[in-house]
């Protein structure tokens, strides 16, 4: 499948240009931001299947499986630092091929994910305010079209929404944890710590999908790499730093929710399950539910931050050509990937309604996290053997940062999210959504085979790629 390229020129390239803004404290707001969601919804659902048990060693076993890969992808970062993120570092360590497939999977990712949050604003807000379940999709057409807004706006409005939202959803969480401790009873509201029939390593496979979802996002970062100021500094330090706080962050949500009434089974099955914890330390009144008003700013905080991750994805693939090239114009005076970022929250409000409009036997966020969980992973794999390839064929590569975990990070990363991919297609409840989202990745790459690889352009990463190979050969 050999490519075909058209030079950028300057007229091309001066209709997609973005503004620099973000420093390391940025970027570590960004990160956390992007996954703080997962706190607030979603890795609940996992209980039903693995219980207490399954769900801790599940968070184990993800976190080890983010350090490697995090480690890895600073260090990815910092030597290759472009807007295009995991397709930059593919492209360069596995050809157009590899940088799109990698790409594809990412914005699979990037699309789904922020449709998985907006059902969990709409849920929140509708107990919140008791609007009927036919509302939901209301809210969800206000939140994409007030964050979109915002993203437009600027890139300084994007970052300085990211730090406010993602600071008041860390101090909402930190509200919970203190008011959960006098209520924390492990023995009583957790156990059976594994359900009958099932044993620590069944019970931990059926939620590793669900205890992804308390990392997830973090590796957007990168994408914002021409935004940095000093992307070759900036960017380990706010990915490393990020990690380190979710990883407090989700251990001490998951065992707190889990310790205490109404316990494990009923927050198994809420849609709002911190929700459940504050009705339990404040009781039904209007207090409760004007904390958990304030506490819908964890999901907006992801919501926005990866709304931020798609538009940059689109923006760098089709700068590229590997999507249509005009989906890359960006506002003519505030530099913002406007129609990437439109055309990414009609696809994924478009998934969305779809699976709401027929049920599929599941909470249709369920469903939605399996299906951004897929393509999460399929991510993973492609971008640590992007790693390996990079260490193996361009050892002279200026790295201004390296993974103290170095080869064996990447491996262990790609060794669990390979065992969640397999995870994904056993769960009868959402595989069906699975088998969705393979389809979309199928016909993505039959888009590259017979029309877009006719029509590459020699973007910033595209150059790079191509003299890093020039550099090898020499």
């Amino acid at each position: 499948m050999q490519p075909t390229y058209t030079a950028a020129d300057d007229a091309y390239m001066a209709k997609r240009q973005l503004r620099r803004h973000a420093r390391a404290w940025h970027l570590w707001a960004m990160g956390v931001g992007a996954v703080i969601s997962g706190d607030f919804f979603g890795w609940n659902y996992g209980l039903a299947s693995g219980g207490f048990g399954g769900m801790l060693w599940a968070v184990v076993v993800m976190t080890g499986m983010y350090l490697g890969l995090c480690f890895s992808i600073a260090e990815m970062s910092a030597a290759l630092p472009h807007a295009g993120g995991a397709y930059s570092f593919a492209r360069t360590a596995m050809g157009p091929l590899g940088g799109y497939i990698t790409g594809l999977a990412e914005n699979m990712e990037y699309i789904l994910t922020p449709a998985v949050i907006v059902v969990g604003v709409g849920q929140y807000l509708g107990s919140i305010f008791g609007t009927a379940a036919r509302w939901e999709p209301v809210w969800w057409l206000v939140c994409y079209g007030l964050f979109v807004a915002l993203n437009v706006w600027g890139v300084e409005m994007s970052f300085h929404v990211s730090v406010l939202v993602t600071v008041v959803a860390l101090a909402v969480l930190v509200v919970f944890w203190v008011g959960a401790a006098p209520h924390f009873n492990l023995a009583r509201w957790a156990s059976p710590y594994f359900p009958a029939g099932r044993g620590r390593t069944l019970s931990t496979l059926g939620e590793l999908p669900f205890a992804l979802w308390l990392y997830l996002g973090i590796e957007q970062l990168p994408l914002a790499a021409e935004e940095s100021h000093d992307p070759k500094r900036d960017m380990p330090r706010g990915i490393v730093s990020g990690l380190l706080t979710l990883i407090v962050v989700s251990f001490l949500t998951v065992v707190l929710s889990c310790g205490m009434a109404p316990g494990t089974a009923q927050v198994a099955t809420s849609n709002e399950p911190l929700f459940l914890g504050f009705q339990t330390i404040f009781g039904h009144g209007l207090q409760t539910r004007a904390l958990a008003l304030v506490a819908v700013t964890g999901l907006i905080a992801s919501f926005h931050t990866i709304i931020f991750a798609y538009g940059r994805q689109i923006y760098s693939l089709s700068r590229a050509g590997y999507f249509p090239q005009w989906l890359s114009e960006t506002h003519g005076s505030r530099k913002t990937p406007e129609r990437a970022l439109l055309a990414g929250s009609a696809l994924g409000l478009a998934v969305a309604l779809a699976i709401w409009l027929t049920p599929q036997g599941g909470p249709v966020g369920a469903i939605l996290l399996n299906m951004a969980v897929f393509g999460a992973v399929l991510a993973y794999i492609l971008q640590m053997a992007s790693f390996l390839m990079l260490r193996w064929r361009f050892p002279k590569i200026e790295r201004p940062y390296a993974s103290p975990m170095g080869i064996i990070g990447a491996v262990i990363a790609i060794a669990v999210a390979g065992a969640t991919l397999v995870t994904l297609f056993r769960n009868s409840d959402y595989n069906k959504g699975v088998v969705g989202a393979a389809i979309w990745f199928v016909l993505g790459v039959g888009y590259y085979a017979f029309h877009a690889r006719h029509r590459l352009v020699l973007s910033p990463e595209e150059e790079s790629a191509i003299e890093h190979r020039r550099s090898r050969a020499v």
